[in-house]
């Protein structure tokens, strides 16, 4: 009986992975202007600190991002739309190539986060 119970939840667990890969992440906010956001840099430091959680998060998109950063981040994008995938691109690119000590503070932060979410 006990061995029954451990293979439906095998199952069960695999089923779960296989249909939370179908999943994406919200597309609501796939067409801001990722290189407008880069190139001003008022706006990209609004951005980076809502991100590193030192400042808040203004705008609705900011919030949003921030929420899936950190898995995106950590997942190579897994669950992220085609044009996230090219946003994240764009700020990595952008950052590793500008600003590497805040791409790496940031790519550290993910990593604390998702620490904190995998003890949740």
């Amino acid at each position: 009986m006990a061995r029954l119970i451990c293979t439906i939840a095998i199952i069960s667990i695999a089923l779960m992975c296989v249909l939370a890969e179908e999943e994406k992440y919200e597309d609501k906010y796939d067409d801001i202007d990722v290189h407008e956001i880069l190139q001003n840099a008022k706006l990209r430091e609004q951005y980076y600190k809502c991100f590193m959680v030192t400042g808040p998060c203004v705008t609705a998109d900011a919030k949003f991002f921030n929420k899936i950063l950190s898995e995106a981040l950590q997942t190579k994008c897994k669950l992220c739309t085609e044009k996230q995938k090219y946003m994240l691109d764009e700020l990595s690119d952008w950052y590793t190539k500008n600003e590497p000590a805040k791409w790496d503070a940031l790519v550290a932060k993910s990593l604390e986060n998702m620490k904190k979410k995998a003890k949740e």
